[in-house]
């Protein structure tokens, strides 16, 4: 692609986000603002350039995003190597996010999946062992969404690009979005 074609489909996917996924947004940001007020966290989960991500959203939420505030109870299952790699080796890697949401996860707390495939199997685990203890789920996609399009309480899917790097571009949009209603909502 030449610079003209990945301007065009950044710009497409920021349209996506910021007029077809607008509604979706809110409804999470207020999912999240409802766990945090009753006592609950957020739990941030990916792979890769997605597990970069998770820690980004991770530290929106325990430091702040724009404004001066109290921290956000927030949490990357991303960023312990010895909890991960333990669980690796002695299950396996598909487990690695599932187990960690079983010992740390609450009800009412809410998991983000960030994968662009939306069928991470680690990512998928995690999302079925949150759903069987009532923590609410929030998918972050690309394409057709996978297997987490159906299994997530919540699916945010940059569709319209078949790019991964667009489609992580997306992924932060939306992060930034969310952070942002967080805050407000929650420090006015």
């Amino acid at each position: 692609m030449n610079l003209d074609e990945i301007a065009a489909d950044y710009l497409m996917v920021a349209h996506e986000v910021f007029h077809d996924l607008k509604d979706s947004v809110e409804e999470v940001s207020q999912i999240m603002v409802a766990s945090i007020r009753a006592g609950g966290k957020v739990m941030f989960c990916g792979n890769g350039g997605s597990a970069a991500d998770a820690q980004h959203f991770s530290g929106e939420f325990l430091n702040r995003f724009l404004k001066e505030r109290e921290p956000f109870a927030g949490m990357t299952l991303t960023a312990d190597t010895s909890t991960m790699t333990a669980i690796a080796n002695d299950y396996s890697f598909d487990e690695v996010f599932a187990k960690q949401v079983t010992g740390l996860g609450r009800a009412g707390d809410v998991l983000v999946g960030i994968t662009t495939s939306g069928n991470s199997p680690n990512i998928v685990r995690a999302c079925e062992a949150a759903r069987q203890m009532n923590i609410a789920t929030v998918a972050m996609t690309g394409g057709t969404g996978g297997k987490l399009a159906d299994l997530a309480d919540h699916h945010l899917c940059i569709a319209g690009t078949k790019h991964t790097p667009r489609v992580q571009e997306g992924h932060q949009l939306l992060m930034h979005l969310i952070c942002e209603r967080v805050e407000e909502v929650l420090t006015s």
